[in-house]
This record gives structure tokens, sequence and C-alpha cells, in this order.
């Protein structure tokens, strides 16, 4: 080799290399950063699972809204000279205090993840409802922030819930569909994305990649992604408590769901009446997911997140849900850990989750670790 050529390929490297930090520094409000520190021994838990496992057998803990772990009330101002004063105070909105590279060094692998516009409309970021929560992240940088981290965790796969937040007031329009259906037909996405359609497979086929279940469709585009999962809004309604969805005909593969987010109680009932009625939902579903004589080989989505409830006395949140009120008042996983305990061994399924953090050993039980 000359010595231009060594040169010539130093050079590339550093371009290289450069262009990755600068797509990770962009990310990075949501990505967080992934050095030595952020590593637990959950960072490579599927590494023990054999290759001819069925993920539809697995337990998979999973972030309901996984992007607002920086959502904060001074964030919410920060961000009101984009998205005006209208938008409600951060405690209402926010699901986690992790950024993505903490959870999947945590354990995580499924996330729950929701897109619009960024501002301008020349790009595509992530919001919670009116929230906006990085206005110069976007949608290819976290994603080239996935596969960053699967380049480290090969044995590992990560599960993307993909939806386009409706109630983010931003449009839905040609372009914006047209922008996701053609990253996904990118060669750098053929590369890290399983590109299988209609049935998830075993954990072997989809290691070091990502895969789709996607709850969006391109209504204006008319066409339907050749990967993945659909999951598409028109056969998902709002707020099921048992939601049989069928995302394969031919193959009668189901989606068994439990979305009960938004609870209805009577004026006056407090925190706990909430917390108890959503805790009922989860194991009901839950229940039926560890039947090994009930469907056996379909999938089960479990949603142990709710959202804020003003007519609450007082007041209940996503964070109250999850973990109570700090004193006395348990929350969902508070409550979930040790059941999960209890069935250790059986089949739970992905189970999406709110500040899962704050109660240690809750990702290990669902995992059954």
């Amino acid at each position: 080799m000359t010595q231009m050529s060594t040169i010539t390929e130093s050079r590339q490297r550093f371009l290289e290399v450069s262009a990755l930090e600068e797509v990770l520094d962009r990310g990075r409000p949501l990505l967080g950063i992934d050095d030595e520190n952020s590593q637990t021994d959950l960072a490579d838990w599927m590494s023990k699972f054999s290759d001819d496992t069925k993920l539809v057998h697995m337990n998979l803990p999973a972030a309901h809204d996984a992007a607002t772990g920086s959502y904060t009330d001074a964030r919410r101002e920060e961000l009101m000279k984009y998205t005006g004063p209208n938008v409600p105070p951060a405690n209402t909105l926010r699901c986690q205090q992790r950024s993505f590279y903490d959870m999947l060094n945590d354990g995580i692998r499924v996330f729950d993840i929701r897109f619009a516009y960024n501002p301008g409309s020349d790009t595509v970021g992530f919001y919670h409802a009116k929230a906006l929560l990085a206005p110069t992240t976007r949608f290819e940088d976290v994603f080239i922030g996935f596969y960053a981290w699967l380049e480290k965790h090969p044995t590992e796969t990560i599960l993307i819930s993909l939806k386009h937040e409706g109630t983010s007031e931003t449009p839905y329009d040609a372009n914006l569909q047209k922008h996701i259906y053609d990253f996904f037909g990118t060669e750098l996405a053929k590369r890290y994305w399983v590109q299988r359609n209609g049935t998830l497979g075993t954990l072997g086929e989809a290691r070091g990649k990502l895969v789709l279940l996607q709850r969006n469709d391109y209504p204006l585009l008319q066409k339907t992604l050749p990967i993945g999962l659909d999951l598409g809004p028109e056969r998902w309604p709002d707020n099921p408590k048992l939601l049989e969805l069928v995302y394969n005909k031919e193959s009668n593969q189901i989606a068994y769901i439990e979305d009960y987010y938004r609870v209805s109680l009577p004026p006056g009932s407090t925190p706990k009446d909430y917390i108890q009625v959503k805790f009922d939902a989860v194991i009901e579903h839950l229940e039926n997911a560890i039947k090994p004589d009930l469907n056996p080989d379909q999938l089960y989505i479990t949603f142990a997140s709710a959202c804020f409830i003003g007519a609450s006395n007082p007041p209940i949140t996503p964070r109250m849900y999850a973990v109570g009120d700090g004193a006395q008042l348990e929350g969902v996983n508070q409550r979930l850990l040790p059941w999960l305990k209890e069935h250790k061994g059986k089949r739970f399924g992905i189970i999406l989750l709110d500040f899962y953090d704050v109660v240690p050993e809750l990702v290990k039980a669902v995992i059954g670790l």
C-alpha cells in the first residue's frame, strides 16, 4: 500500500467518524451519551437466549412515549418559541426520565416513538401530543444512533413502535408520508431493519437489527411498507381494554393488545381508585398472556401506562400512575413487580412502562431473569 493510499484511507475514516459524531450530537437531546458509565448487566441480556427463540415467546420490556425522557418544565418553556404557550405542563406529558441510550443499556428493547414535523416542516422530529421534544433532532439522527448502539451489542434486537403523532397539530401531508416511507427504502435502513413482513420471526434473524411495529399508514401515497408488522391506526381504536388486531390474515397472526390509557371513573375518584382500575386492566391482560394453551404463538402487548386525568381528586399524572406519590400510594409499577416475580418463567410478551427505572428490578422481572 502506498503512502498516498494510507493517507486517503485515514482521511476517509476521519470523515466517517466526524459525520457520525455530528449525527449523534444532533440526536443527543434524546439519545443521551453511550459510555462505560451507562452500561449495566442488562445491556446484552438477549445473548442468554438461543437464536431459534421466537420473538412472540419472549418477554420484552418497553418504554411508552420513550422520547419524553428530557421533557421538563424548563424544556417546555424553552420550546414555547416554536410551540406557543398552549402546551400543558411537562408533568402531564412526561412518561420517562432516561435517555434512549440509558434505556437500551437498562435492558429496554421496545420503544414507543411518535413523530411529526419539526418546526419549519423541513425535517421530521419527535412529539408527545402537542409537546415538541427536540426541535433540532432529526428522525434519521435517532435511528443512526440506534444503529451505532447495535454495532456494539450485536446479540440484541430493538423493536420500534412507530406512530405519527396526530395530536401534535402538525400536518400529516404527502411530503411527510413520503419522507418516512423513503427512509425505510435506503440501503442503510435495509441493512439495519429486519426485512420481513407480517411476522416477527426469531431472535436469531433479528440480532443486530431493528424490527418495525408500524402504527401509522400512508394514505396519500396509497402504499404500504414491505417490512414489519402492520398495526395501522384504522384497526387500532382508541383506548381498548382488549383488542384483537389481525396483522397477517394468511397466517392468522394476531396481536392481543391492552391499551386502556384513559381511565374513566365517577367524579371525585382518587388517584388510588384510578391506579387500581388501571392495574386491574393490566393484570387481566397478562393473566391471558401467561395461559399456556391460550394463543401460545400470538403477540401480546400490554400498556402499563396511562395518561393525565385532571378530573381525579387530586389530578393524577403519568408518573403517579406508574410509581405513586413517593409516600404511601403505590403505583402500577410497584404493584406489578411482585406479580411478575410470582409468575417468573411464563410468557408476558411486550409490557410498556412509564418511569420503569424508579422501581428497581422491574425490567429484570419483565424479562424473567
